[in-house]
């Protein structure tokens, strides 16, 4: 096995394309690697992050063929920031649709971090014939108890009380027992400043709760409007919907049954204040061929040097199935 440090640079795309999904969406996607290498697609974040040519790192280019694509409405997918037609049933159909579009008979790997975990699980359990293996950080299910953790009172609010104060004391008094709805509300204003401020007060709780020891250029994602707003409408849009989801439903017996024979490797920062470990526990415990490994030093950020490490350890191992 490679070194587990390794961090894989790769050419430039040898395929950039366009992929309408609906009358009102088209996807942007990339493809990096060996043309005709074990496939594997990475899900991005949020709802509403974005993929970069940096997430390739993890991939050695001799062996796999990456993709990447951003999700409805994020990135360079058009329209930006469009909630419309945009839920977790959507976003499953178009891995589906790409799939055949870009002509993966079955993916070797999918890979996902954070709501891309959901999504990869979301997927896995529609389409367990298409899925060979798992690789999930950051897991995170889109549960009522989840969302309470991250954005109401009982978790990382008491963590971090002085960020989360000016998170909800930004908002109207009458709205601040009820942070996602009220943030919603201003979110899907019709004035455009409205929305800008509102996603950046959204986004700079996102950022402040990101890493067991915080970035100091993290906030400066705060100036790029675009990813601002995109992050913010979509994670509002799909947190005040339960991500349109019943509540608990990658959790059930009957939908982990449906995955239980795909190898999955779960990577968890021990002190992830965004997505709690509970759920990384909770899935481990529901799938057998499961395994769960502890990050004793990060939250929940990909780029925290343990978690990271790990992810390039195991990506070299999946390289060799």
């Amino acid at each position: 096995m490679a070194n587990p440090q390794t961090r894989y640079t790769h050419l430039d795309a040898f395929d950039t394309g366009r992929l309408p999904v609906s009358d009102i969406h088209t996807l942007h996607y990339e493809q990096y690697g060996k043309p005709d290498g074990k496939p594997v697609l990475f899900l991005h974040g949020g709802p509403g992050g974005r993929t970069s040519k940096a997430n390739t790192e993890f991939f050695n280019p001799a062996i796999y063929r990456v993709i990447l694509f951003d999700q409805r409405g994020a990135g360079k997918s058009t329209p930006m920031a469009e909630l419309r037609e945009n839920t977790s049933q959507h976003l499953v159909s178009d891995i589906e649709v790409l799939r055949k579009h870009i002509s993966i008979p079955k993916w070797h790997l999918i890979f996902g971090g954070s709501w891309g975990s959901a999504l990869a699980l979301l997927y896995a359990q529609a389409y367990p014939h298409m899925v060979r293996t798992l690789i999930l950080r950051g897991i995170f299910t889109s549960r009522q108890c989840e969302l309470e953790f991250s954005r109401g009172t009982s978790g990382a609010a008491r963590i971090f009380p002085e960020a989360y104060e000016a998170f909800v004391n930004y908002l109207p008094e009458k709205n601040r027992s009820r942070p996602k709805e009220g943030y919603y509300q201003l979110l899907t204003s019709e004035d455009p400043a409205t929305r800008l401020e509102a996603a950046r007060e959204w986004n700079r709780w996102d950022l402040s709760i990101g890493a067991l020891i915080q970035d100091p250029n993290a906030f400066s994602k705060l100036e790029d409007e675009d990813w601002v707003l995109s992050h913010a409408r979509l994670e509002a849009h799909y947190f005040v919907n339960g991500g349109f989801l019943e509540e608990g439903q990658i959790l059930k017996d009957e939908n982990l049954e449906k995955i239980k024979h795909i190898p999955t490797t779960i990577v968890q920062g021990r002190y992830d204040i965004v997505c709690a470990p509970q759920t990384a526990w909770e899935l481990h415990k529901g799938l057998p061929c499961s395994r769960l490994f502890w990050t004793s030093d990060a939250g929940h950020s990909a780029a925290e040097p343990g978690t990271q490490a790990k992810l390039f350890e195991i990506c070299e191992e999946y390289a060799g199935l």
